[in-house]
Parts: structure tokens; C-alpha cells; sequence
């Protein structure tokens, strides 16, 4: 039977988890740095290196800056 001891041999803190993917994070980047290799990243990994940041404009906006504005007048 496999229970976990309070002595603390066994046990990871979240620091200690947080330290590792930071490491694994690190060397992906080192790795994507090489001509030819392709490092894989999961959802979470692009997620933190803020690979999927929302920066469009939104659809008010667009329209807003837009210079073919109609004006009502005619050529």
C-alpha cells in the first residue's frame, strides 16, 4: 500500500513545481532557438509565455479608424 508519509520525503511544494516547469520552459526556448528543431508547447507553456495574447482591435474600433467612412454625400 502506497501512502504518502508527513515526514516530507516524498512531497513537493508548489515552489517546487513551479521551479521545474520554469526550467522545462527555459530549455523549450533554448531548444526553439535551434535552426531545424521543432519544441513542442503545451497549451498551459504558450499560454505563459504569452503566446496567445488577445491584441486585436475590436470590431468598434476597426470601424472607427477606418478612412472609407460614408458620409451621406455622393461624388
Amino acid at each position: 500500500m502506497n501512502k504518502h508519509s508527513d515526514d516530507g520525503t516524498n512531497q513537493h511544494t508548489r515552489e517546487d513545481d513551479s521551479e521545474i516547469r520554469s526550467q522545462v520552459i527555459q530549455q523549450k526556448l533554448l531548444d526553439a532557438q535551434t535552426p531545424g528543431f521543432q519544441a513542442e508547447f503545451d497549451p498551459d507553456e504558450a499560454d505563459l509565455l504569452g503566446a496567445f495574447k488577445e491584441d486585436a482591435l475590436s470590431e468598434a474600433d476597426a470601424l472607427d479608424s477606418s478612412i472609407d467612412h460614408s458620409d451621406g454625400g455622393g461624388l
